[in-house]
């Protein structure tokens, strides 16, 4: 009986992580590329004005996605996570293509709106629908698969700054394509794609109601502490995704898209190999310890800390690359395991909707310090004084992560009905 079916099961699994790399890649790179694009968007937009008013702009899309992001994770585990990530794919997409057509500010802003909106369902979905496919000895490696194709859509994203220099091209023409592809990648993409039968003792895999779900969660004090532990980093995170090319263009005189390729590639790249690592590291520990992800996730975190702090430093570009880079390793290690840990301590019904409640904290939040940032930019704050006050929350949460204390399975089907 089981000759062929370990390995039909193995296929199906990675097929997921193989679908859904390119969805990741464009849920990024739609993101990415308005960052790297600032001075040209500015230039031809000129009702935005000011930097405040940029990341007034960025932190809208931030808060609507971080509200948002809750209620698409519960209808992910309420109904099916195959059809809410495609859905949310398509309509994305299509106001992708319309961000190419805006002429003013507010149509900017409606914009952004509506692409939090409708990108806020996809993340919590398809990371619980790869925690199902992924059961155990692969959870981090294909969690940290599918976070490589966010890592190429934010560097193919800091290529944005290039192509909207090229006199031929410009910045609208690179929503108009990106629209297009992933408008009829949801095609096949809902052909090809499954949903994986519900796990033992989750109701069907239905997740309860939504004045049950939430409870559970939040009183969950291992719950709690991941989501400050998700948090407090991406504060710092989503500064150096929106803000590093601005910072390396002004601070150092050089090209915007010079910057935003400086701004993006070697930290990437750093992230897409050091996911690897930090994925097959914790997937190993795990035979060794329950404690194996949250361990290599703090390992992760002790990276990240200097980085911050060394971003922040009036150094050479040098320096400063390197600090990314060193960044972008403990990024890696850190992004590859949240779910893998998310997945230890909530049942297999609640975890979309875990993520999306971690996803509503951690990018309200971002986008809170996006447009602190731009108004601290407005004023001439300190730099390395707001890189540091980062790093030390940084620090923190690494102490934070620690604390998490995993479930057994028969702790997790107790509270999953």
């Amino acid at each position: 009986m089981n000759d062929g079916t370990p390995n039909r099961w193995i296929s199906a699994a990675w097929l997921t992580v193989l679908l859904l790399m390119p969805v990741a890649f464009l849920n990024y790179l739609d993101r990415q590329m308005l960052a790297s694009m600032r001075a040209s968007v500015m230039g031809d937009i000129t009702d935005i004005e000011t930097q405040a008013n940029w990341g007034l702009m960025l932190g809208q899309f931030k808060w609507v996605y971080a509200f948002a992001s809750p209620l698409g994770g519960y209808i992910a585990d309420r109904f099916s996570r195959r059809l809410t990530v495609c859905a949310s794919l398509f309509v994305w997409s299509m106001i992708t293509w319309w961000t190419g057509r805006v002429e003013s500010f507010q149509e900017l802003m409606h914009a952004r709106t509506l692409m939090g909106l409708s990108e806020a369902f996809y993340i919590p979905a398809a990371l619980a629908l790869i925690a199902s496919h992924h059961a155990g000895s692969t959870r981090s490696r294909a969690v940290g698969a599918h976070q490589i194709g966010i890592y190429l859509g934010v560097i193919a994203g800091g290529f944005g700054g290039m192509v909207a220099d090229n006199p031929n091209l410009g910045w609208r023409s690179a929503f108009n394509l990106c629209g297009i592809f992933g408008m009829a990648y949801a095609v096949p993409l809902i052909l090809l794609l499954r949903d994986k039968a519900p796990e033992p003792g989750t109701e069907n895999g239905r997740a309860p109601g939504l004045l049950t779900s939430l409870p559970r969660l939040l009183l969950n004090g291992s719950f709690i502490l991941l989501v400050l532990y998700f948090t407090l980093p991406a504060l710092a995170g989503w500064i150096v995704r929106d803000w590093m090319p601005a910072i390396l263009r002004d601070r150092y005189g050089i090209s915007q898209g010079r910057a935003g390729v400086l701004a993006s590639l070697p930290w990437q790249t750093a992230a897409i190999i050091f996911a690897f690592v930090g994925g097959i590291l914790a997937d190993r520990l795990m035979a060794q310890t329950d404690r194996g992800r949250i361990f290599v996730s703090a390992l992760g975190m002790a990276l990240i800390v200097p980085a911050i702090y060394g971003m922040g430093m009036n150094g050479s570009l040098f320096m400063a690359v390197a600090a990314l880079v060193l960044f972008g390793m403990g990024w890696g290690m850190f992004d590859t395991n949240n779910m893998p840990i998310l997945c230890q301590i909530v049942p297999a019904n609640l975890r979309a909707t875990g993520y999306g409640v971690m996803n509503f904290v951690s990018i309200s939040c971002g986008g809170l310090a996006d447009w602190g940032f731009g108004k601290l930019k407005d004023q001439n704050a300190s730099e390395p004084l707001i890189f540091a006050i980062f790093s030390a929350l940084a620090l923190f949460a690494g102490l934070m992560v620690l604390c998490i204390r995993p479930k057994s399975q028969e702790e997790l089907e107790k509270v999953s009905g």
